[in-house]
């Protein structure tokens, strides 16, 4: 089969686009014809090596820093060494096309969404393993999973539609669970033109938040538009926007140097939740602001065991919508994380392998 394969911490030169050998398949398992596959900055994170200690900048400028971008590290994968060469993507729409040994036959011709965050010892234990940073992923014509988690998903979206949810709405609905968002709270939503931010705006006002959202320049009507009650640009000095202690929760993905207003932004007893740091990894904490102020720190990357059949639910009562910014062919991977990277666009990219 084709698949793009990634050799190791670097640049765009690091994707190979080329034939590997078809997957075997072992008990217990599906083997999933890809029909669409998002584009998530963990993918170039990982490629970069970006969650070793030794970066201490966001994705773009990691990105930008070849020198930094070429070392290999080791220690640059979300739990382990990252196993090069393999295959990413982390969000799969496909069709169940065979499954192992002891492994139910009905889901086979079933179309599936997959979940990417697996939790291997139970929801009781907090170890997670994800597709596409773990082990071989939907970057590929075909790809393999446990087969407990392809999901069947009756749904009129079209594969590009659904290739777009996984990772970034998984993400945003489980925050938005662990951080127990409720009617009429407040919540402020920090990239919310990007794929997760997007999905964490839709998600609240589904749960009946106000939300505020943080957008670049020329994104506040699209933001609207999926249900912002009110927008702040992201060059805003959001203390004198919003007034200190105005917000119940912060979902934030950016990090940097907004994060010290954050604090200043919740309220007293105020919930702060994250599960990246595209602007920066490292930020400035004045623990005074979080203790004297009952402050919740929530840090998400395993998913809850109601986040992902929560998602399927929403897509097939169509409670939420897909939010595609542009398709690229599969071959087409490093232009697509170029332009992701120019952090222009609105939504997801949706790769889409040639069959």
């Amino acid at each position: 089969m084709k698949a793009v394969v990634t050799t190791g911490n670097g640049g765009f030169d690091k994707l190979e686009y080329r034939d590997v050998p078809d997957p075997v398949l072992r008990k217990g398992e599906a083997l999933i014809k890809v029909l669409a596959a998002g584009v998530n900055n963990t993918e170039i994170n990982t490629r970069l090596g970006w969650y070793s200690p030794s970066v201490r900048t966001g994705t773009n400028s990691t990105a930008n820093d070849h020198e930094l971008s070429e070392i290999q590290k080791s220690d640059g994968g979300w739990h382990e060494s990252t196993p090069f060469p393999f295959i990413q993507g982390t969000d799969c729409c496909g069709r169940v096309v065979a499954v192992g040994d002891e492994t139910d036959s009905r889901i086979v011709g079933k179309r599936v969404l997959v979940r990417p965050c697996m939790r291997p010892d139970g929801f009781e234990s907090m170890r997670n393993i994800w597709m596409g940073s773990d082990f071989d992923g939907a970057f590929a014509q075909f790809v393999k999973v446990p087969a407990n988690e392809a999901f069947v998903v009756d749904s009129n979206w079209t594969d590009i539609e659904l290739g777009s949810i996984p990772c970034s709405y998984g993400s945003a609905e489980n925050m938005l669970h662990r951080a127990k968002v409720a009617r009429d709270e407040h919540v402020l939503v920090s990239g919310a033109s990007g794929g997760v931010g997007s999905a964490a705006l839709q998600l609240a006002k589904l749960r009946g938040a106000r939300v505020t959202a943080i957008v670049g320049a020329g994104k506040a009507e699209q933001a609207i538009r999926i249900g912002a009650d009110r927008v702040i640009d992201r060059s805003a000095n959001l203390v004198s926007a919003l007034g200190e202690e105005t917000i119940d929760v912060v979902v934030d993905n950016v990090g940097g140097d907004s994060f010290a207003s954050m604090l200043k932004l919740l309220r007293r007893g105020g919930r702060y939740v994250s599960s990246g740091a595209i602007g920066g990894p490292l930020v400035n904490l004045d623990l005074r602001e979080f203790y004297l102020k009952d402050l919740t720190l929530v840090g998400c990357t395993a998913w809850d065991e109601p986040v992902f059949g929560n998602l399927i639910a929403h897509i097939e009562h169509n409670r939420i919508k897909p939010i595609v910014a542009k398709t690229f062919a599969l071959r087409e991977i490093a232009e697509a994380q170029r332009e992701f990277l120019e952090k222009k666009h609105f939504g997801k990219f949706v790769l889409v392998p040639e069959h």
